[in-house]
C-alpha cells in the first residue's frame, strides 16, 4: 500500500508513538508485507526468527521490536509491539469508512455495466465497461474490476484477510488495507469469496474463469486464462501462473507457486510448489501417473500377501 504522499521517518514515528533510528527526514512511501515490499516501504517483524529476512528485504524501513544494528541505507522504527503499530498505520492511512447507500457515490461504474438488485458497491470501487454483476454481490471498498467481467449472485469481493496473532486474551486480527483486482473478461461463479490483500492486491488475471463456491485467500495472484472448479480453497499469498487448471475441491497451503499450465485433479492437496506443464493428484500432490501406479499397487497387496503364504 502506497501512501498518498511521501512522509518522513519522524512523521511516521509520531503516528505510532515509537522511537526510530535514522535521519528525521528519511523518506517513507508506503507499507507492505515482506513478499511484496519495495524501497520506501515499511515492513514489520516481531520474531527473532525473521529479523534477518526483514532487515535484508527490499524494504528500507523496518518496524521491529528490538534495538538492532541498522543496515546501511535503511531506517528502523523501534516498537514494543510491531503488529499493533502496523495496524495503527493501516487505520491511519486506510481507515474503515461506512457507506450510506447500496452503491457508494464515490464508486465509478463503466458504460454498459449492469448491476442487479440488492448488490453492495463500496467506497472508491472501480468497475469497467460491459460488466454484469448479478444480485446480492458485495464488492468492498477500493476493489478494481476490469471490462467484460461477469460475477454471479452472492459472491463477495474484498473481505478481510484471515490473518491473526495469538495473544493470551485471544486472537488479534491484522487489519487489511489492500485491494482485490479483477482483470478483463474474468468470470466468477456464485457464492465465491475473494479476500483483499493485507497491504497489496489479490489479483485475478484476464480471462480466468472461476466456478461456484471457490475461496481465494489474501494477496494471492492468479494468472491469465486459468480454470478453477467448484469448492476449491486457495490460501493466502499463493501464485498461480497462467493457464493453470484446478479441478473441484483442490486445496492449497499458503505461500506456494503453481507453475504455468499445470493441471491439478479433484480433491488434491497442494502443500508445496509444483512445476508447470504437468498433471497432479493426491495429498500431498504428486504427478498423477505416479500416484495412480501407487494406488494400483495398493490394490494388489492382498494378492501379494496370498502368494507369500
Amino acid at each position: 500500500m502506497k501512501f498518498p504522499k511521501t512522509y518522513s521517518l519522524k512523521e511516521i514515528a509520531e503516528i505510532i508513538g515509537s522511537e526510530f533510528v535514522g535521519e528525521d527526514n528519511f523518506p517513507v512511501m508506503g507499507m507492505n508485507e515482506i513478499h511484496v515490499v519495495e524501497p520506501g516501504d515499511i515492513v514489520f517483524v516481531d520474531h527473532p526468527k525473521y529479523y534477518d529476512k526483514a532487515l535484508q528485504s527490499a524494504a528500507t524501513i523496518v518496524l521491529i521490536n528490538k534495538q538492532v544494528d541498522c543496515p546501511e541505507g535503511k531506517a528502523l522504527l523501534i516498537s514494543d509491539d510491531p503488529f499493533r503499530d502496523f495496524n495503527k498505520l493501516t487505520n491511519h492511512f486506510r481507515p474503515f469508512v461506512y457507506s450510506n447507500g447500496s452503491i457508494s457515490s464515490s464508486a465509478q461504474i463503466g458504460e454498459g455495466t449492469v448491476i442487479q438488485p440488492n448488490c453492495f458497491i463500496g467506497n472508491h470501487v472501480k468497475i469497467g465497461k460491459n460488466c454484469l454483476i448479478h444480485a446480492n454481490v458485495s464488492i468492498y471498498d477500493h476493489c478494481v474490476i476490469g471490462d467484460n467481467v461477469i460475477i454471479q449472485a452472492g459472491t463477495i469481493l474484498g473481505a478481510d484477510a484471515f490473518y491473526y496473532k495469538k495473544r493470551p486474551e485471544g486472537f488479534d486480527q491484522l487489519l487489511s488495507g489492500g485491494r482485490v483486482v479483477i482483470e478483463d473478461y474474468v468470470g466468477i461463479g456464485a457464492l465465491c469469496t475473494i479476500d483483499k490483500g493485507v497491504t497489496g492486491d489479490t489479483t485475478i488475471g484476464a480471462g480466468t474463469k472461476i466456478d461456484n463456491q471457490v475461496h481465494v485467500g489474501h494477496d494471492t495472484v492468479i494468472g491469465k486464462k486459468c480454470l478453477i472448479a467448484a469448492q476449491t480453497g486457495i490460501a493466502g499469498c499463493v501464485i498461480i501462473e497462467d493457464e493453470v487448471t484446478l479441478w473441484g475441491q483442490v486445496g492449497t497451503t499458503s505461500g506456494i507457486t503453481i507453475g504455468s499450465k499445470a493441471t491439478v485433479l479433484g480433491q488434491t492437496g497442494v502443500s508445496k510448489s509444483i512445476e508447470g506443464g504437468k498433471t497432479y493428484f493426491g495429498t500431498p500432490a504428486e504427478e498423477s501417473r505416479e500416484r495412480m501406479k501407487q494406488l494400483a499397487n495398493i490394490k494388489r497387496i492382498p494378492e501379494i500377501i496370498e502368494k507369500l503364504k
